[in-house]
């Protein structure tokens, strides 16, 4: 697995993490995980971890995550300290994050706020919705500009999550009534198959991520342009 590496020092390292790939090791994955490519790079390896890094060791020092389906910007901390530090940073809400997304149908309002609780789906595990007992998920956005491919119309946002609650971004814009291109799981059966037409994956991609240098507290901003597969989406479209 070829990972760009697009900024490190003595106590992280940001990836590019490519779309498709796995974050965490799990008896139903079978390809090379984010995981097992950090413990190689980082050669982390220690016989009897005690509490404060067995959390670190099990995550290879993954940061936070990002889904499968999802590429952009990763942060993998190189030692316990750094990680635990990182961590507070994300609980506490002081880490920015822009993703870059593809949406159906033109979003009127040229910025705002989405503020639903979202919650575990009953009906299927493996998806999430907005639910009135649901835990507390906030994304703004900003709108870039507008497409169309014969009648359909689309809109390039940037999305700012201010919480991190898992598939948040999707959830948000099928609940706003802009599902995502290309989410199997988010956008319909019958429009999901349309889009494979012409975007082969889930249009998200998670391009910058600004967090305080845990030793010197320094503010730190990482970029990532948007991948040449998605590029190449909107080459197809007509921006209108």
């Amino acid at each position: 697995m070829i990972i760009e590496i697009l900024y490190e020092d003595g106590d992280l390292m940001v990836i590019g993490k490519p779309a498709g790939v796995v974050i965490n090791r799990a008896e139903t994955v079978k390809s090379e995980t984010i995981q097992d490519w950090a413990e190689h790079k980082l050669n982390l390896q220690i016989a009897q971890p005690n509490e404060s890094e067995q959390i670190f060791f099990s995550r290879a020092g993954i940061v936070h995550r990002l889904d499968k389906e999802t590429s952009g910007a990763l942060i993998i901390a190189k030692s316990v300290t750094a990680f635990e530090n990182l961590q507070s940073q994300f609980k506490s809400r002081s880490i920015q994050k822009t993703y870059i997304a593809l949406t159906h149908e033109k979003i009127i309002v040229p910025e705002g706020e989405i503020n639903v609780p979202l919650s575990r789906s009953s009906f299927n595990r493996q998806k999430f919705g907005v639910s009135a007992d649901g835990k507390a998920s906030v994304t703004s956005y900003k709108v870039l500009s507008y497409y169309q491919l014969k009648d359909q119309l689309y809109t390039l946002v940037e999305a700012y999550p201010k919480t991190g609650r898992t598939h948040q971004i999707r959830v948000h814009f099928k609940h706003y009534g802009h599902p995502l291109v290309s989410d199997s799981k988010y956008t319909g059966r019958k429009r999901y198959k349309k889009d494979l037409l012409w975007c082969q994956r889930l249009f998200l991609h998670a391009a910058r991520i600004q967090f305080a240098q845990p030793t010197t507290n320094k503010l730190i901003l990482v970029e990532q342009s948007l991948p040449v597969d998605l590029q190449q989406v909107l080459t197809k479209l007509t921006k209108i």
